[in-house]
Parts: structure tokens; C-alpha cells; sequence
């Protein structure tokens, strides 16, 4: 039996799409009002698979269902991945009326939407995140992409989904470590926009870790409405959007660094965030103490506080310098003017930015 517990609207005007938020929401909701034609594929991976795709598969009555299984893991975002789903979609004959649904985590869901927004140049698709960080983020927005080996998302569209469907009972079979990845961009919100939610975050993290079901719930809605809210306001990242990137400048050059996979997204953002406040420390921005306050919940969620072993100043220098985000040659990052309110600025003075980076890769 289903529970809703939330729902709330990504308001895109004629684009705009619900995200259904409950437990036992797999196998038993209907979503095939949000299937214009009769074809639906299933794009998962092969550890999702053998638990849910049973179960989403009966989420759309009436409808002709196929599925494709993918390698999983971040290193398999590419385009030889991407062309496995080209492939399942050519050879069941699925016409530019299929509807595609993403059942995973971000890398599933960034691909099948990447794959939606090209196919007969552009068909729906469906959100069904299964891990927390897809949940909180990543399913939510229309980013869609693959990686390069030289940056992380550089290859990708903007397409936004029919509906996102959020099952809270899929994060019981979660490693760990995936949750607490997870717990870094529900903590973002928190730090961006939402002093707050800040507050309860701080009260509630241990219930999180924990996976309490009504914690869970309750972070994941509060987290979608603030990432509904800013996309409303900008959709495609020229201006308000941005500050969603909190900690990923520095996060996606220590996943690049460490190499796909071997930290995951929420780890990287974890110590990036504890930098960037690092960094509005030095910028006079932040008073040192506040430093300390985002330190200690990123410890308590169980993310890494500083970069990998072995990466230096030069590292995190080289690999910025190709951040999509930059513009003109300038680096472009997102800073806290205080604890729920961070802005976007290109003019961090250098000297304060070599003395974070070699402070925290001193750290090691």
C-alpha cells in the first residue's frame, strides 16, 4: 500500500511536473497518465534492477514496457554507456512517441535523461530516483549529461522531466556510505537558502544517518522545494541557480582527480562545501566559528572534511580552470555571505583561494 506523504510542483509553466514523495510508492502508483504514447523504457542498471525493476515495470499499466540494464558506477557515464540505451531503444523499435524512465541513482538518472533529450531529437521521460542524492537533487531540474575525462558533466542538455516519483522505502537497501553522500546536497540547501531548515538539520542529522522514515521524508520534500524554487526562478543557470553548485567547483575537481567513482559526487561536495565556507572565512564573509558549525554537521552526516590523499594546490588549480561554470577565463564560485545565504562571485582574491587549497592539502 502507498503513502504519499508529499507533493509538490516544479512550476515551469507549460513544462512544470509534480514530484510525488511516499513509501511504497514502487509497484503500486500509477504512472502511466504521465505516458503520452503506449511504449515506456525502463533505463536501470544492474544493481537496481533485480530489486525494483519488477516493481516499476507495474507502475505503468497498459503500456508496452522494455528495459535496458546498465553497468553501474560513475565511470560507465560516458558515451559508450549512453549508446547501450540508443541501442535498446533502436532495436525494440521505440518510435519518438516512448516515453523513457530513469530507475536509479544520479548516473542513471543524468544518462536516460541525456539519452531522452537526443533520441528522434527529444522524447519524455520519467524520474524515479532510487539512492538519496538522486532524490534530493539530481532527479529535479533537467540537468542531464555524461562525463569527459577531462570534466565532470561537460557533455549534456537541459530537459526537464514529466514527473519525478520518490519512493523513501528504496533508501533501506542503501549502502551507508550512499546515504551519507546523500546528506551533502540535503545540507546544501540548508547552507544556501534555508537557515531554517539549517536548524533542524542540525537537530535531525543523527535520524537521518539512522534512515528514520519520517526524517527521511521530511529532509528529501524540504530539500525538492528548495530546488524547486530556484529552478523556477532560472531554469537554465544564468544567474539565481548557481548557488546550487555550492562546494562543487572544488568537489568536481577532486572526483576528476580521484577518478570516477572512487569518491562518490556527495563525498567530493562534502569536503567542497567545508572549503568554500574555508574560503568565506577569508574572503570576510563568514566568522571563523561558522566555519566550524559546517565542518561539524558535514562530520556528523559522515562525509569527508578535506580532499583526497596525494591531491595538492595545483591539482585542485588545473582542474577548476575547466569548470563549465566558469565564464570568460574566470572562475566562478559559490561563497557564503552567511549560513543560508551564498552568492555566486569571479572575484575571490587568489591569494585567499591558494591559501584554502594549500591549507586543506596540507590537511592530509
Amino acid at each position: 500500500m502507498s503513502k504519499i506523504r508529499h507533493e509538490l510542483t516544479v512550476d515551469l509553466g507549460d513544462r512544470s511536473y509534480p514530484i510525488i514523495i511516499g513509501q511504497g510508492m514502487l509497484g503500486s502508483y500509477d504512472l502511466s497518465p504521465y505516458v503520452a504514447g503506449s511504449q515506456v523504457m525502463i533505463v536501470t542498471n544492474e544493481t537496481v534492477a533485480p530489486l525494483y525493476l519488477e516493481q516499476a515495470v507495474s507502475c505503468f499499466p497498459g503500456k508496452t514496457v522494455d528495459s535496458v540494464v546498465l553497468p553501474d558506477g560513475e565511470r560507465y557515464k560516458d558515451w559508450e554507456t549512453l549508446n547501450l540505451i540508443f541501442d535498446a531503444l533502436l532495436e525494440k523499435r521505440h518510435t519518438r512517441k516512448t516515453t523513457l524512465v530513469a530507475l536509479g541513482g544520479g548516473v542513471v538518472g543524468d544518462m536516460t535523461g541525456f539519452a531522452a533529450s537526443c533520441y528522434q531529437r527529444g522524447v519524455p521521460f520519467i524520474q524515479i530516483p532510487t539512492t538519496l542524492l538522486s532524490q534530493v537533487d539530481s532527479s529535479v531540474g533537467g540537468k542531464t549529461g555524461i562525463n569527459h575525462p577531462l570534466g565532470k558533466n561537460m557533455i549534456g542538455a537541459f530537459h526537464q522531466p514529466e514527473a519525478v516519483l520518490i519512493d523513501t522505502d528504496s533508501l533501506l537497501t542503501l549502502p551507508s556510505r550512499e546515504v551519507s553522500a546523500g546528506l551533502a546536497e540535503v545540507i546544501k540547501y540548508g547552507l544556501i537558502r534555508d537557515t531554517e531548515f539549517l536548524g533542524w538539520l542540525e537537530e535531525s542529522v543523527d535520524d537521518l544517518v539512522a534512515r528514520k522514515p519520517g526524517a527521511l521524508a521530511e529532509a528529501i520534500f524540504r530539500s525538492c522545494l528548495c530546488k524547486a524554487e530556484v529552478v523556477a526562478l532560472d531554469e537554465r543557470e544564468g544567474g539565481i541557480r548557481a548557488i546550487l553548485n555550492l562546494g562543487h567547483t572544488f568537489g568536481h575537481a577532486i572526483e576528476t582527480f580521484a577518478g570516477y567513482g572512487n569518491w562518490l559526487h556527495g563525498e567530493a561536495v562534502g569536503a567542497g562545501m567545508v572549503m568554500a565556507a574555508d574560503l568565506s572565512v577569508r574572503e570576510g564573509m563568514i566568522a571563523a566559528e561558522k566555519l566550524q558549525q559546517v565542518r561539524v554537521l558535514i562530520g556528523r552526516a559522515g562525509l569527508p572534511e578535506a580532499p583526497p590523499i596525494g591531491m595538492g594546490a595545483d591539482d585542485f588549480l588545473n582542474l577548476m580552470a575547466v569548470d563549465k561554470k566558469n565564464v570568460d577565463g574566470r572562475l566562478r564560485l559559490v561563497l557564503l555571505k552567511s549560513l543560508g545565504n551564498a552568492i555566486v562571485t569571479d572575484k575571490a582574491d587568489p591569494e585567499n583561494l591558494d591559501k584554502t587549497l594549500t591549507s586543506f592539502c596540507r590537511l592530509q
